[in-house]
C-alpha cells in the first residue's frame, strides 16, 4: 500500500462524510464503501474479479446519481478519479490516454 493509495482512500471517506444522508442513501454509501475498502486492500486489479466488479458497480452508481440530477458530474468524476487511486496501478499498456 502506498501513500497516495492511503489519500486517495481518505478523500473517498471524506465524500461519503460530506455528502452523507442528504446526497447518498445508506444502501449507496455501502456500495462506495465497500468499493473503496476492496480496492485499498487489492494487491492485483487483474486477479481479483470482485474488486473490479465492486469498481464498475461504483462507477454505474456514480452515471444514475448523475443522470437522475441527484449529483453534479464533477463530484461523480472525482469520487471516481479516488476509487481508482485507491486500487493498485494498472500495467501501462491497459492504462487509458
Amino acid at each position: 500500500m502506498t501513500p497516495e493509495r492511503t489519500q486517495a482512500y481518505s478523500r473517498v471517506l471524506n465524500t461519503l462524510d460530506e455528502l452523507g444522508p442528504s446526497k447518498l442513501q445508506p444502501a449507496e454509501q455501502e456500495r462506495i464503501r465497500y468499493a473503496a475498502d476492496s480496492l485499498i486492500f487489492c494487491v492485483d486489479i487483474l486477479e481479483e474479479d470482485s474488486t473490479r466488479d465492486s469498481l464498475e458497480d461504483t462507477e454505474l452508481l456514480c452515471e444514475v446519481l448523475v443522470e437522475s440530477g441527484r449529483w453534479e458530474r464533477v463530484t461523480a468524476d472525482r469520487l471516481i478519479a479516488d476509487l481508482r487511486a485507491c486500487g493498485p496501478a494498472l500495467p501501462a499498456e491497459l492504462q487509458v490516454a
